[in-house]
């Protein structure tokens, strides 16, 4: 049996034609699924009931199972552990904030990144998420707030987006599909380490959505030590793929700059950062260290974080300081999921791709 939500729209009008029914049954079908968020075919009552008994025989339709549940007391963010496709157990996180209201998703099962600063990295890798796996995150969470508009989408939870690229471009048409979920494209953020040959392709898909580039280091040596992947695609080819990326899109990019102290955090590095992005239209995050388990590393000091911010706004650029949503219910990505299975069935990490 095939999980409808496997399917892309054009995919499934053409199983609603080899069932010999009209174009229109798959927009009806496809608005069952993600604006009404039902997965029982005989909900689907504007089906005639020949057709629902053709689907019950040959499809279903995934929906994510919660494993356990955190809220934060500080913030109100709420982080879910949730079972989603092939029984994976990956992590999502509701943040309120003001008005606003966003979904963090996960687009892999742990992460091969291997980012010294995060949680996740030093999970290990085991699997790409299917585009199913990713929008029945977002479709749970939903489910869970029924009268809470989720107004913005980030892909900043487990996992590098750009590394399961198919699978993400996807969910974004999913997300943003009228006749599916229905939001803006200027809501949804992909966030990334810097897989430059990715941002390129990303900015001829016309998605409309924004994109936040890991940076965390001025040079090199400094970005290498936290982020593994420099060696790969070093600060140059990097943004000059982020600069392309913002040339074409028309959209400015969002720089997020994790803040540790002894290491990235000092005036000179501000100054650095200042003249390395000097012409890219971006804003700056400055997140300030969320310590995990195991890591010797350390977040400056108050006053640090704002001497670091002032030299940045001093050379006219947008950088507000982002602490992490969640500190008092390890919402920092892989943290709740790392807890969770202390206590129960562990993984082996599996370096193929699903």
């Amino acid at each position: 049996m095939i999980n409808l939500k496997t399917l892309s729209k054009s995919e499934l009008v053409q199983y609603v034609i080899s069932w010999k029914q009209p174009t229109y049954r798959a927009s009806q079908i496809w608005a069952w699924m993600y604006q009404k968020n039902v997965t029982d075919v005989d909900l689907m009552t504007n089906l005639p009931t020949q057709l629902r008994q053709k689907l019950k025989s040959e499809v279903w339709i995934s929906q994510a199972n919660l494993k356990t549940q955190s809220k934060s007391k500080s913030d109100q963010s709420t982080k879910f552990l949730l079972e989603v496709a092939n029984s994976e157990s990956v992590e999502a996180v509701l943040m309120p904030d003001g008005n606003r209201n966003t979904i963090c998703l996960s687009s892999q099962v742990g992460c091969a990144m291997n980012c010294t600063f995060c949680a996740t990295g030093q999970m290990g890798f085991f699997r790409n998420l299917p585009v199913d796996g990713i929008i029945d995150q977002f479709l749970a969470i939903k489910k869970q707030f029924l009268t809470t508009q989720i107004t913005n989408v980030v892909f900043m939870g487990m996992g590098e987006p750009l590394a399961n690229y198919q699978q993400v471009v996807s969910a974004v048409q999913i997300l943003t599909d009228p006749d599916g979920i229905g939001m803006s494209p200027k809501r949804i953020t992909i966030s990334t380490v810097g897989l430059a040959p990715r941002i390129h392709q990303l900015a001829h898909e016309g998605l409309g959505c924004k994109l936040a580039l890991s940076l965390n280091g001025t040079n090199d040596t400094i970005r290498a030590k936290l982020m593994p992947i420099n060696h790969s695609y070093p600060i140059d080819q990097l943004l000059s793929a982020l600069r392309s990326w913002v040339e074409i899109t028309q959209t400015p990019a969002t720089i997020e700059y994790v803040l540790i102290k002894g290491i990235n955090d000092s005036l000179t590095e501000a100054e650095g950062l200042c003249r390395l992005l000097k012409g890219l239209r971006c804003k700056i995050n400055l997140i300030p260290f969320n310590p995990i388990s195991g890591s010797d590393l350390c977040r400056p000091e108050v006053s640090q974080i704002e001497e670091f911010r002032d030299i940045l706004t001093q050379h006219h650029r947008v950088a507000p300081i982002r602490y992490s949503k969640g500190r008092d219910i390890a919402a920092a990505c892989g943290q709740l999921r790392t807890v969770y299975e202390k206590t129960g069935k562990r993984l082996s990490p599996n370096a193929q791709q699903a």
